[in-house]
């Protein structure tokens, strides 16, 4: 009885439309805003938002971010909120930094992802074993983190040459390769500026320029964790312990060991998009450096529906708008309020033709203002630039926020043989 009274909301989600959206449907949304895109360079003339140099840029910064949101996904569907992503990222990018350079930027690969994974562990004793508040802990992680590898890097990286207390030596590079032929294929016609042809050829020679090989592995881990949460019985045991733990123990599922595996998986993934950042992104450990990407990759996992693919298009979303920062920030943005404005006004149609006219209104007053500043600017200011990734991640989340559902148990206290 109690597992049919479960199942019942359950069933009842597809029919509401506000679950997910269809794979078509999707495909129809991506090719509208390439369309989009390509009218805004032709009028713009920035034909830098499609540059392939502009996407490879944007996947290389959209790694981290990714890994953080898998982690999150990871410990998320086994129930438990991990506000520590960013505090295990910390922790990779020094203990990355610290095996790197002294070992190799391959062993600092494996220390990093250990250095997320012992946060994590730290996260999973707090939650499972003692009930303690996801995010008190989440929280209280990332402080620690911080200050750890601050006092630490005053012992190792101070006296070692060309290090500070602030800095690591610097780590050899894992090497960058190109997809041979089609790399440069695609960027030929990338230069090209026709309309929308060259806008795709840029978008897709961006995944296969100037790779590292550590890009190559976070991207398989993508659909790698689709097939093992969505295909497995491990999967199918472990996102029932986010869905159901107590129906899951009935079933004979060892809840806490699954949590514990979850959050565990889910530090190696922070820490190995923390590695990434110190050992392929700038090849140095630098204090500070993730920045609020484990924030981020929260956001990009919520975003995603805690889906995997959703999470991708996120991460590859707020990359992309973090890579401004990098290459013609003031310029491209400019041109983005011009994408911003249409994509504004294709949103109010489609909430006139669902009758839902207040937020039509409050759309099109958005799309006008984005129009008229446009059109009376030149360039916006940098600060705006630097600010993009995070008000992007914002604006994401609460134009989504009416279709997400979380796992039911996330977050929720939960005790063996508590519904006994």
């Amino acid at each position: 009885m109690a597992t049919a009274t479960v199942a019942k909301p359950q069933a009842k989600q597809p029919g509401k439309g506000s679950r997910r959206l269809s794979l078509p449907v999707l495909l129809l949304i991506i090719a509208g805003v390439l369309v989009l895109t390509s009218i805004v360079r032709l009028i713009s003339g920035a034909d830098g938002i499609t540059s392939t140099g502009q996407m490879s840029t944007a996947l290389r910064l959209a790694v981290p971010i990714g890994l953080a949101g898998l982690g999150g996904l990871w410990a998320e569907r086994a129930g438990v909120v991990n506000i520590g992503l960013e505090g295990m990222m910390i922790l990779g990018t020094w203990f990355g930094a610290w095996a790197g350079y002294q070992w190799g930027p391959w062993t600092g690969v494996v220390f990093g992802i250990l250095g997320g994974a012992l946060g994590a562990v730290l996260h999973a004793i707090a939650t499972v074993t003692f009930n303690v508040n996801h995010i008190v802990s989440g929280v209280a992680l990332n402080i620690l983190a911080l200050g750890l590898t601050r006092y630490l890097s005053k012992f190792t990286f101070e006296d070692a040459p060309q290090g500070s207390s602030k800095q690591s030596p610097p780590i050899d590079s894992l090497g960058n390769f190109d997809i041979p032929g089609l790399s440069g294929w695609l960027e030929t016609l990338n230069d090209k500026h026709w309309f929308l042809v060259s806008d795709i050829a840029g978008l897709v020679g961006g995944l296969v320029t100037n790779l590292s090989p550590l890009t190559v592995i976070a991207v398989a881990l993508v659909p790698l964790t689709w097939w093992v949460l969505w295909r497995t019985a491990f999967g199918l045991r472990l996102r029932s312990c986010g869905e159901n733990p107590v129906a899951a123990e009935s079933l004979g599922v060892n809840v806490y060991k699954y949590k514990y595996l979850a959050v565990i998986i889910s530090g190696g993934f922070a820490g190995l998009g923390g590695a990434f950042l110190s050992i392929v992104a700038s090849n140095v450990y630098l204090d500070g450096q993730t920045a609020g990407r484990g924030y981020i990759g929260l956001a990009a996992m919520i975003f995603g529906n805690w889906m995997p693919g959703g999470l991708a298009l996120g991460a590859g979303l707020f990359g992309y708008t973090d890579s401004l920062n990098l290459r013609g920030g003031t310029t491209n943005v400019h041109a983005l309020l011009l994408l911003l404005a249409m994509v504004l006004v294709a949103a109010a149609a489609y909430q006139i033709w669902k009758k839902k006219y207040v937020a039509a209104a409050i759309s099109l007053v958005i799309s006008v203002v984005m129009f008229v500043w446009y059109a009376n600017t030149d360039e916006v200011p940098r600060q705006l630039v630097t600010a993009a990734p995070y008000l992007v991640t914002l604006l994401v989340l609460s134009f989504s926020a009416q279709r997400l559902r979380m796992p039911k148990a996330d977050g929720l206290p939960y005790r063996k043989g508590q519904g006994k």
